[in-house]
């Protein structure tokens, strides 16, 4: 990148209530994925594979685990001068409050970024699957001359719904932003130019791709971001800043045409991992040359003893037996007992094996092991970590009424079934 020098800022969102209870003890950007990985990954992946190695992540909620897996995972050498950094919410003399927002966030940690004396801001979200280049969107801002840059995807009006609609010009200089348009609203004078989307992508216009949506990845110039922030007190970068900085600066359009997609509800959640399982699934972990990173676990291959598997994915260091496993994901040190049956399941794994004297005490306790059980059925759902499943459970499998809500050791959002973190399910569990 040559003397350009551009740091990176990964906002690690609030309390994460669209992914209760997968956040009920972590913060988002922690929560396991792909059976391996953290959400996390995926944008310090980008930021290392762009040749940015200064990584500042901001997070005020349950950060105990993310400080973990950033601190056993993200080690650079000392000639490198890079590094992931973990900016949790504080208090000061001068500020008692906690984040109130993303633009707030990033502005009450300003003076931590002054001393890398950036050029460039690039803005992340800790909740977003792809794979980008941010080297080549930076080049595209410079060369803009804009302020800002905001990096966005074509959707169809469907779409539309939900996200940060953008109007920008034959040269993809923005003009106007609508966040989050309803169904009913008539946003036709938002559609994309078919001269901009060949100029940016080679693509031709279509009733899936009229539409521009902000992807919430920005690159800033560092010096009016800070002024910007240090003068406007609202909030929020998407509904409020960015708004004011296009009704006010230059402000261009980055059109990506990779795969990108929001990881912010369970639904979105679950159906991105069990995608990653299929024969052809649309995001791709199996490139050598950008990779996607996480924590060496130095752990031993998967054992498959006896089993049925197919479109599935097994994490290392799991043992499963006599087992049938369709559609599913399988993360590290999972323990399958004989007789289970997996379809349409995310098992998250567990972060420890227990020892041979721990199951004794488990078994005189009456309470099962780590990992599913003898003769357990499961269907569409998540196991989060350590979850304890017993034997000749049913779960998800019979017609049975069950009602949206958060219980006791188990939530139901969208018929989606997450076994609690920890969670004891007892023997012939039936839900």
């Amino acid at each position: 990148m040559g003397k350009r020098k551009a740091i990176a800022i990964v906002l690690g969102g609030g309390k994460g209530t669209r992914l209760y209870p997968l956040t009920k003890d972590r913060s988002k950007p922690a929560v396991p994925f792909a059976g391996k990985y953290r959400l996390v990954d995926i944008p310090i992946s980008n930021c290392i594979n762009s040749g940015i190695k200064q990584i500042y992540i901001l997070t005020q909620f349950n950060s105990a685990s993310l400080h973990n897996h950033i601190a056993n995972t993200y080690i650079f050498d000392s000639f490198s001068n890079g590094f992931v950094e973990i900016l949790a919410a504080e208090q000061t003399y001068h500020n008692n409050d906690w984040y109130q927002g993303t633009a707030d966030a990033v502005r009450k940690n300003l003076k931590h970024f002054a001393d890398q004396n950036a050029d460039y801001y690039i803005i992340l979200s800790g909740d977003q699957l792809y794979r980008m280049d941010f080297d080549h969107m930076l080049q595209t801002h410079i060369d803009s001359g804009a302020v800002l840059t905001i990096a966005a995807k074509t959707v169809s009006r469907p779409g539309a719904t939900g996200l940060g609609i953008i109007g920008a010009d034959d040269d993809g200089i923005i003009q106007k932003f609508y966040e989050k348009p309803a169904p009913d609203v008539d946003i036709t004078d938002y559609k994309i130019s078919s001269k901009l989307l060949k100029k940016s992508i080679k693509a031709e216009a279509s009733s899936e791709n009229e539409y521009l949506a902000s992807m919430g990845i920005y690159i800033f110039s560092a010096r009016r971001m800070e002024e910007i922030l240090e003068t406007n007190p609202s909030a929020d970068f998407g509904k409020e800043i960015i708004p004011s900085v296009i009704k006010n600066e230059k402000v261009a359009a980055y059109v990506f045409d990779g795969f990108w997609e929001d990881i912010g509800t369970i639904k979105a959640f679950y159906d991105l991992n069990i995608d990653l399982a299929s024969v052809t699934p649309a995001f791709n972990f199996y490139n050598e040359e950008i990779p996607i990173y996480t924590h060496r676990r130095h752990l031993p291959a998967t054992k498959v003893n006896f089993c049925n598997i197919s479109c599935s994915l097994t994490s290392e260091g799991s043992i499963i037996t006599n087992a049938y496993i369709v559609n599913s994901i399988i993360g590290v040190r999972t323990l399958i007992e004989s007789g289970a049956s997996l379809d349409g399941v995310y098992c998250m794994g567990a972060s420890h094996y227990e020892s041979e004297e721990e199951k004794a005490d488990n078994a005189k306790k009456k309470i099962p092991n780590i990992g599913i059980g003898r003769a357990t059925i499961i269907r569409r759902a998540i196991i989060d970590q350590n979850a304890r499943i017993g034997d000749g459970c049913r779960i998800g499998i019979d017609d049975l009424p069950r009602e949206e809500g958060d219980y006791a050791n188990y939530s139901i959002h969208d018929d989606i079934i997450v076994i609690h973190k920890n969670a004891i399910i007892p023997h012939g569990t039936i839900l």
